[in-house]
């Protein structure tokens, strides 16, 4: 390796096809799509790059076409997680003694890959085992991983630059070291991206991985794996191992040399990994590095001279994109009157209007939803609301599991603010408004704070700067990513690093420099060039 003092490419954002009909992408992704469709893989682990199978095959099915199996994953158990952090311990050694821009090149190169001949591939492994329209995996499965992949080069040199200022006679350093121990990495099924930053973030910084998917997400995610392969990841750098959770991460969670646990999943699981840590702490190393996004109940609230077009379209995007699947996902929304008057007739008519199906049909603005207990879920809280005083569905509220776990998107309005529908996250196509009145603002913007244990994203509406100033103060610790006159999804690598606090999580800002940091472990070192030869000091003549 050449002694030159390295600048990467500068990584800007991946521009967004459009797959318009007619366009050259949309040719090319329903060719993926035909292709893959046809296609079921076995997923293997892969343990030290080693293919290993288990014989215990789960399912992975299409949640718009559920009878369709997309592929078939090998279960692991306790055993394989050991094996795993093993090989991660073995990989270790060369991994963490490379210069770091030869790691940042698999990752580049990962990124040039995704952007050309891999994209189609795994653009349709979403679609087809996640449910999303193209848009949704061309926005997330392409153009979020190829960000998180550049942009996460671009913050560790930034990292790697930093360093402390030298007095006379001495030179002072600081070391980003990797971990000591290896990380696990438990991603969920809503974005693929996600799934491959949290085990790809990690290792970039020099540490190890095991990575456990999410069943539901498994189709990508081996696609995902082969793409790091093919762009000359080492084996045992990541480990994959497929399996279900409650079997895989009490391995994993117990082991001396867990260094940190990269997560985003529910609330619940967090908070159980963290009292399994915890009990732990006697037995580790060192302490682990916890860094978790959860879940939220983000908000849209809406200030008197808000423009209603603008508000009614928030709800319809940020509300049921990717069918209410996403932790920046709008589900309570606070109107006041004389807006909601403006809004009311036309937000049921386009809420009516949204087409739900197959996502392999490109009028389609929504899929299913990703497995049979969701949908139970979302049906029961439909329900529920239809059995609840002061509460209405006034859009929506159909389901219907017989081919796919299809949801309508459904909107219910409350006469009550702290009904359960406001509190609860359901992770689903459902939107609860409460009208108010509109001399209430002052009142609303504490009912916004106070409402949700949960503080990851929200957004305000309005049109006089003083309502905006007003609710950026009193909404300050409701949400980590806060939008002006904006849907409070679509975080962009770069732009909006992503993250929450309260029962959202650690707020490490996935897609920033923060992020990166919390998988090192620093050392200063400081040289002294001529050290002293006596013990006295001056003050001592």
């Amino acid at each position: 390796m050449h002694d030159g003092t390295v600048t990467v490419p500068h990584p800007g954002n991946e521009p967004v096809l459009g797959y318009a009909p007619g366009s050259p992408e949309r040719t090319r992704l329903t060719k993926a799509l035909d292709q893959l469709a046809g296609e079921c893989p076995e997923v293997p682990a892969v343990i030290g790059g080693q293919r290993v199978t288990t014989g215990r095959l789960v399912d992975v099915v299409m949640p718009h076409a559920h009878r369709h199996v997309v592929a078939r994953f090998h279960a692991c158990d306790g055993g394989h997680v050991v094996h795993a952090i093993a090989a991660a311990a073995d990989a270790r050694r060369e991994w963490e003694s490379m210069r770091w821009e030869a790691r940042a090149a698999v990752f580049l190169r990962a990124a040039e890959l995704l952007a050309g001949p891999w994209r189609m591939r795994i653009n349709a492994a979403t679609m087809l085992g996640q449910s999303k329209t193209c848009h949704q995996a061309e926005i997330d499965a392409a153009c979020e991983l190829i960000d998180f992949f550049r942009w996460n080069v671009h913050f560790a040199s930034k990292l790697y630059a930093e360093q402390p200022v030298s007095g006379p006679g001495m030179w002072n350093q600081t070391e980003l070291r990797p971990l000591e121990g290896f990380t696990f990495a438990l991603t969920p099924f809503n974005f693929t991206a996600i799934a491959g930053n949290l085990p790809c973030a990690p290792a970039l910084m020099g540490n190890t991985v095991v990575w456990k998917p999410s069943e539901s997400q498994m189709l990508a995610a081996w696609h995902t794996m082969l793409l790091l392969e093919e762009a000359g990841l080492p084996p045992g750098v990541i480990n994959l191992v497929p399996g279900f959770g409650h079997e895989l991460a009490p391995a994993a969670v117990g082991h001396r040399d867990l260094g940190a646990i990269h997560f985003t999943g529910s609330t619940e699981i967090f908070r159980s990994l963290w009292k399994q840590v915890a009990g732990n702490l006697e037995h580790y190393k060192s302490y682990p590095r916890l860094v978790g996004e959860t879940g939220g109940k983000d908000f849209i609230v809406a200030h008197p001279s808000a423009d209603p077009a603008a508000v009614a379209t928030a709800i319809l995007r940020g509300g049921f994109e990717y069918q209410g699947q996403k932790c920046s996902a709008a589900s309570r929304v606070y109107v006041p009157q004389s807006v909601w008057h403006a809004i009311d007739e036309r937000l049921v008519a386009d809420t009516e209007g949204l087409k739900v199906g197959d996502v392999r049909d490109f009028g389609n603005f929504m899929g299913a939803v990703i497995k049979q207990a969701a949908f139970d879920r979302h049906r029961a809280a439909i329900e529920e609301a239809r059995g609840t005083p002061g509460m209405r569905v006034i859009a929506g509220g159909q389901c219907d599991d017989r081919e796919g776990w299809f949801v309508r998107p459904t909107i219910l309005t409350t006469d009550d603010p702290m009904v359960r529908h406001m509190q609860d996250e359901f992770f689903g196509p459902i939107v609860t408004v409460h009208v108010y009145p509109d001399h209430a603002w002052d009142d609303v913007l504490t009912l916004v704070d106070r409402t949700s244990p949960y503080a990851l994203t929200g957004a305000v509406f309005a049109r006089e700067r003083t309502a905006l100033v007003e609710a950026t103060t009193r909404l300050r610790h409701a949400a980590g990513n806060f939008y002006l006159n904006d849907k409070p999804t679509g975080a962009v690598v770069g732009q909006q690093p992503f993250g929450g606090a309260r029962a959202s999580g650690t707020d490490d800002k996935a897609g920033s420099a923060m992020n990166l940091l919390r998988f090192t472990a620093a050392r200063t070192i400081k040289e002294t060039f001529v050290p002293p030869t006596d013990y006295r000091y001056p003050f001592l003549g």
